[in-house]
């Protein structure tokens, strides 16, 4: 994972904080998820809005705004679905950052996921993710951009798992992602299935399954489109 916080342009602070209970009149929230609120969750606060009026970078209609929001936990984690329920219910593009107590000046980590919006309900990618890193971490500076929209897929880009391939748009990357991941739990589910197999016969069918879905794994996270000499790679 990377290892890294931006440095959010002191003209973009918004520095509000968010009552837990918003949320809940935004979004169909069980009874269950709302205690994961309760219980996991001590502060929402909106920390930044990138926006033209503050950063002096145009929107469109894919990325009319960015969002910075801070998380303050109460334990080692938050729950991905509460975290779903507070991206869901704001109609921009979020960045979070989530702060746990668990050291000396707690610790922080940075996580955001692909937001499409449409018509209807704004569609959410995998979760991509920082390492965590101390609460007083240096930061780096944004990555340039022309517009909110690049300065959007260039803030996504360096959190993914894999290297992005060149001219590899942001939602095809993070499909391979989510392929990769699908792939590590089949993987994983075929090693134990042959560390158990009594059956000599199985253990062939299944190795040779794992091997074709090592193989395809491999292939997924390589950082380039794998070539022949009969299709060469070009730009």
């Amino acid at each position: 994972m990377s290892a890294f916080l931006y440095r959010w342009p002191p003209a973009a602070r918004f520095g509000r904080v968010v009552p837990k209970s918003r949320f809940y009149a935004h979004a169909s929230i069980s009874t269950a998820l709302r205690q994961k609120f309760v219980s996991e969750i001590e502060r929402i606060s909106w920390t930044y809005k990138l926006a033209e009026e503050t950063i002096r970078l145009r929107g469109d209609d894919a990325v009319p705004e960015i969002q910075v929001f801070g998380i303050e936990i109460k334990g080692d984690d938050l729950s991905e679905d509460a975290l779903t329920a507070i991206d869901r219910s704001v109609r921009t593009p979020i960045v979070f950052e989530i702060t746990r107590p668990l050291a000396a000046g707690g610790q922080v980590r940075m996580t955001a996921a692909q937001k499409q919006l449409g018509g209807g309900a704004p569609r959410l990618s995998t979760y991509l993710t920082t390492d965590w890193l101390p609460g007083d971490a240096s930061r780096v500076p944004l990555p340039p951009a022309l517009d909110l929209a690049t300065l959007y897929v260039a803030l996504l880009t360096p959190i993914l798992p894999i290297t992005a391939r060149r001219g590899e748009k942001l939602s095809d990357a993070i499909g391979r992602i989510e392929q990769v991941r699908k792939l590590e739990r089949e993987i994983a589910t075929l090693e134990r299935k042959l560390r158990t197999e009594p059956q000599f016969n199985r253990k062939v069918d299944l190795r040779r399954d794992l091997l074709t879905r090592q193989a395809k794994l491999t292939e997924l996270t390589a950082p380039a489109t794998p070539t022949t000499e009969d299709t060469p790679w070009t730009s």
